[in-house]
């Protein structure tokens, strides 16, 4: 059977919320949250500092600590990790030096979207018991993967966690995450979006596969193959090891736009949420996309066999774009440059332009509004 042959029944859509993630049920919560960590902003004072308030919402927070802006973020990798041991289980193979690369770069593409640059990682490895760490393969290919990713992004891996949790953790499976403080000194370089507006120019930066967003969906999607895993997505490559090819890591690419002296003016991680997430600032604006990059095989696949429209699928998955950033219009094509340069594929998308907040898809007819997304 060929990749492009559906395998589901025809018109039985799977979607995000059937495979276990419903984000109307866990947005309020993060709402909630927010505002309640918003009211403790007041004891930054007592140590002299004070908060970024408009990084509240956004992907990393922000404190002013005179000289220099201090960013931080927490990130976990999600349920990847099950698909390197089910790929484990069937191959032999150790995946897990990619799914550590995963893990840093949910973390750090999120700090960099604040304008900081990276400076300290550490790691929270929970084990469903001590049992998991005795395997030496998959343990030293978890610390190589770490190092490796570390060493790409130029940030000190500083410590970590590696708690054994029987009973919270299933036997045999491990939670990872990842901590990252970055710097955003000079403070000029702070991007929050407060000089975000119309004539825009949105420069999307292309992703590896799925990423870490959507395997929940990805996993469901399995029982509906004729080989699990080991499913052609196209000739040589199984949907295994497509799901698995590692997270891009952005920080090199904004920090080689900060050396060609380019400013973003606002940067968005395409993760939860898909392409919603380009609605992510709080003001109002209208996100218009002439162009849209192409689609990986495997985000192309999971699209077709779980039969979803368009607009369900980029609502959902990054669809080819990992990271977005929205910069002065001179700024455009260096940026593309800039990117390819560090090994990432760009590409002039779209432009901001006065109107109601709405994002307009136009090469596929979509429209996602306001009501879209409510992370605040």
């Amino acid at each position: 059977m060929t990749a492009s042959t559906p395998l589901s029944t025809p018109g039985a859509t799977l979607s995000y919320e059937q495979s276990g993630v419903n984000y109307d049920l866990i947005d309020p919560l993060k709402v909630t949250a927010q505002r309640a960590a918003a009211s403790t902003a007041v004891h930054l004072a007592v140590h002299g500092f004070t908060e970024v308030a408009a990084s509240r919402g956004e992907s990393a927070y922000v404190v002013d600590v005179g000289p220099f802006y201090l960013a931080s973020i927490v990130e976990c990798l999600g349920s990847k990790a099950l698909v390197a041991d089910e790929m484990f289980t069937l191959t032999g193979k150790s995946y897990y030096d990619s799914i550590a690369q995963d893990t840093i770069a949910m973390a750090i593409n999120d700090l960099i979207t604040v304008g900081a640059t990276p400076l300290v990682v550490q790691a929270y490895w929970a084990a469903g018991g001590s049992e998991w760490f005795a395997d030496a393969q998959r343990s030293q290919a978890l610390v190589a993967g770490w190092k490796r990713a570390c060493d790409v992004c130029q940030v000190a891996w500083g410590g970590g966690e590696t708690p054994a949790l029987a009973g919270i953790v299933a036997d045999g499976r491990i939670d990872l995450a990842a901590s990252c403080t970055g710097l955003i000194n000079p403070k000029s370089r702070l991007s929050v979006g407060d000089k975000l507006g119309v004539g825009d120019v949105i420069v999307l930066l292309a992703s590896s596969g799925i990423h870490a967003n959507g395997l929940s969906l990805a996993r469901k999607l399995v029982e509906r193959l004729p080989n699990g895993y080991l499913t052609e997505v196209s000739p040589g490559l199984t949907y295994g090891d497509a799901l698995l090819a590692p997270t891009v890591l952005y920080s090199p690419v904004t920090e080689a736009l900060y050396s060609a002296g380019i400013t973003p003016h606002y940067c968005a991680n395409i993760t939860g949420h898909g392409w919603r997430k380009l609605l992510r600032h709080p003001a109002e604006h209208r996100y218009r996309i002439h162009t849209v990059p192409v689609v990986t095989p495997v985000l192309k696949f999971i699209q077709q066999q779980a039969n979803q429209d368009d607009r369900e699928a980029y609502s959902t998955l990054n669809m080819g774009a990992g990271f977005a950033i929205f910069v002065k219009p001179e700024d455009a094509q260096r940026t593309v440059d800039v990117a390819r340069a560090q090994g990432v594929e760009a590409l002039i998308a779209g432009q901001i332009e006065a109107g109601p907040k709405e994002l307009l898809i136009e090469p596929l007819n979509i429209r996602f509004g306001n009501d879209d997304l409510q992370l605040r």
